[in-house]
């Protein structure tokens, strides 16, 4: 069984990565989006979404990090995809699911589910451009407005070199709203010869279970159940090992996320580091009645020093 962190734009970015790591479970993780459009990115670009690059392609806890690209131009995509490779990604991941109007328009992400030739493509360049050694995996949702042709589309990717196909059990029409439709994946399992993860709506270990039952699979990839609950991939880990699942107290937390405020004070500007806090904080409210109560006062908080205080951190005052 493999448990995976799922690329969210705008959300898991190297330090969320580097905290929900830290917690355990996790066996591998991957950058938000790199979108290729007609060019050949530069280094510092990649390195921008992946700056573990630059330290073995790991997080600080040593959990694999791969590079995953959004776009259409299966040329463009592979000179990319070998680029990766150069600078140390030891999984290259293509994503066919994003359902992102914006990305949409400009052929890139679940749109492209409508054109599976182009899928097959695109998978079949990049798998050529990059070290044999080198996996090349896909994401994809069931379908853009209807999962009828999401096995053609899971076919088409398996075709063309995808060693495994990470399957958000949704339409792009679906967006978020659940449920996720299970049932369907055990369905593209039965087309393919290569490995499916299940992911979508698993927010505990008792959704996980009926995950399991439902599709029929054992490896899962986790978005934003993990993200509000950052030991839901340990408490997957221990059920499927018959252990005691002990889940983390707001005390065993809080150190976590004075952690990624301080990553984020260091690493984004002042306009962006109180958002990101605020962001993964009312994520975490779902599950911590605690994060309500610090959610609520820092609400309306910008002022850096101010915000370290709340959260309970010392500050060296000016003299």
């Amino acid at each position: 069984m493999q448990i995976a962190l799922a690329p969210m734009e705008g959300l898991v970015d190297n330090i969320l990565r580097d905290v929900l790591t830290r917690v355990g479970g996790i066996d591998w993780c991957v950058t938000e989006f790199i979108r290729i459009n007609d060019q050949l990115l530069t280094p510092a670009y990649f390195h921008k979404f992946g700056p573990e690059l630059l330290t073995g392609a790991r997080t600080a806890s040593g959990v694999p990090l791969r590079v995953q690209l959004l776009g259409s131009d299966p040329v463009c995509l592979a000179e990319n995809a070998a680029l990766a490779c150069e600078l140390g990604s030891e999984v290259i991941d293509l994503n066919f699911g994003c359902p992102a109007k914006t990305v949409n328009k400009s052929r890139g992400g679940a749109v492209l589910l409508k054109e599976p030739e182009l899928l097959n493509q695109i998978v079949e360049h990049v798998r050529r451009a990059v070290p044999a050694h080198i996996p090349v995996t896909a994401k994809m949702r069931l379908g853009f407005d209807s999962p009828d042709g999401s096995l053609v589309c899971a076919t088409a990717l398996a075709e063309g070199g995808a060693e495994h196909i990470v399957v958000h059990a949704r339409t792009k029409m679906d967006g978020y709203k659940p449920p996720a439709h299970w049932e369907w994946i055990p369905r593209v399992q039965e087309v393919v010869k290569v490995p499916v993860f299940a992911n979508g709506d698993i927010w505990s270990v008792e959704d996980w279970r009926r995950c399991r039952e439902i599709s029929g699979v054992e490896d899962i990839m986790l978005g934003r159940g993990l993200v509000s609950r950052p030991d839901l991939a340990r408490q997957i880990a221990a059920a499927r090992a018959g252990e005691e699942v002990v889940e983390m107290s707001w005390a065993e937390l809080l150190p976590l996320i004075q952690d990624f405020w301080l990553q984020a004070k260091a690493q984004m500007t002042a306009r962006q580091s109180p958002g990101r806090l605020k962001q993964w904080l009312a994520m975490l409210t779902r599950n911590y009645p605690e994060a309500v109560e610090l959610f609520t006062v820092l609400r309306r908080e910008t002022e850096l020093d101010q915000v370290s205080r709340l959260l309970g951190l010392q500050v060296l005052e000016a003299a």
